[in-house]
């Protein structure tokens, strides 16, 4: 994974700590590591991601133990709950940094979600950067979801993360394909053109300059991110526009 800053190296290295505990310890077999660092960590995507994302696989009266465990981890490793939810397993931790230098991230994010998709799929891999085989979403997975989430991110918090649109962009021109299950089961009952043809209309109306740059200038070195920033949104709408054509 790329560090756009240096001060982000501290950053990734409590990430990797953490997966690394995580994967280690028993609760691991409810779990399956997905988004943007899975994806970083893999080869998928080349920039910086912040948070560690799994699905829970098992069902809800395993809960306690997940958070039991999750907590002990955090325990270990000295980092703080700064805030949590009481309806799913998500964790702001706090680890230490050195305060005399500025810039510095202090707080990782753990999300997982549950219920996942059913027509998610799974596969065991191996983590170089931390020596760990871990279940991970398949890239088809991974990318059929990314698609759902520039919409599911307005539809729910009347957001939109400039990060999304770079994904979708960078699997497209690495070739990547998605599986069109898991999005014909999270847009029910929107068939897949539909979904096309509203991701499209999205994207030509909502994604300004500024949204491209708010988060994605801090998740990439910036000659990286200065080559990107003028084509991505109609580089992405060619592909979109494709898809149609092919499903169509």
């Amino acid at each position: 994974m790329i560090i756009p800053r240096t001060v982000d190296a501290v950053h990734k290295a409590w990430m990797y700590r953490l997966l690394a505990a995580i994967s280690e310890n028993s609760l691991s077999r409810y779990l399956a590591f997905k988004g943007g660092t899975a994806a970083a960590m893999l080869g998928y995507l080349d920039r910086f991601s912040v948070d560690l994302d799994f699905d829970y696989l098992s069902d809800e009266s395993n809960f306690p133990f997940l958070r039991s465990e999750l907590e002990i981890v955090f325990g270990k490793l000295c980092l703080e709950i700064k805030d949590s939810s009481s309806v799913t397993p998500q964790y702001f931790l706090k680890y230490p940094v050195n305060h005399r230098q500025h810039g510095l991230r202090n707080t990782l994010k753990l999300d997982i979600t549950y219920p996942p998709p059913e027509a998610n799929k799974y596969e065991m891999l191996r983590f170089s950067e931390i020596d760990r085989i871990i279940n991970c979403q398949t890239i088809e997975t991974m990318f059929a979801n990314k698609l759902v989430a520039l919409l599911d991110r307005f539809e729910r918090n009347n957001s939109i993360a400039g990060r999304d649109l770079y994904d979708i962009h960078h699997y497209f021109m690495n070739g990547y394909r998605y599986e069109k299950k898991v999005i014909e089961e999270r847009r029910a009952p929107q068939n897949l053109i539909d979904f096309f043809t509203q991701l499209v209309d999205f994207i030509e109306q909502k994604i300004t300059a500024k949204i491209i740059k708010q988060d994605l200038n801090m998740l990439m070195p910036n000659e990286s991110f200065q080559r990107i920033r003028k084509v991505i949104k109609a580089e992405t709408l060619m592909f979109l526009r494709d898809e149609l054509i092919l499903l169509r």
